[in-house]
């Protein structure tokens, strides 16, 4: 027990973390959204880049938000 309490007490546990590797199909989707994330940012430049890293970035704390409640 006091080892996990230094671990912790560390940072080297997250108590939020969450694991997909048990989820296939959410790792599966998960690697979709990152790729495609990428292409458009490679893809786009000046406005339209910075409206869809806004909109990334948005969805991302959105999401975390809404996964707390």
């Amino acid at each position: 027990m006091s080892r996990f309490i230094e671990e912790f007490y560390n940072g080297n546990i997250d108590p939020q973390a969450r694991s997909t590797k048990e989820n296939k199909a959410l790792q599966k989707q998960m690697e979709v959204l990152m790729n495609n994330k990428d292409l458009l940012t490679n893809a786009l430049t000046d406005k339209p880049k910075k409206w869809f890293l806004d909109y990334v970035n948005a969805w991302g704390v959105a999401n975390g938000e809404s996964n707390l409640v």
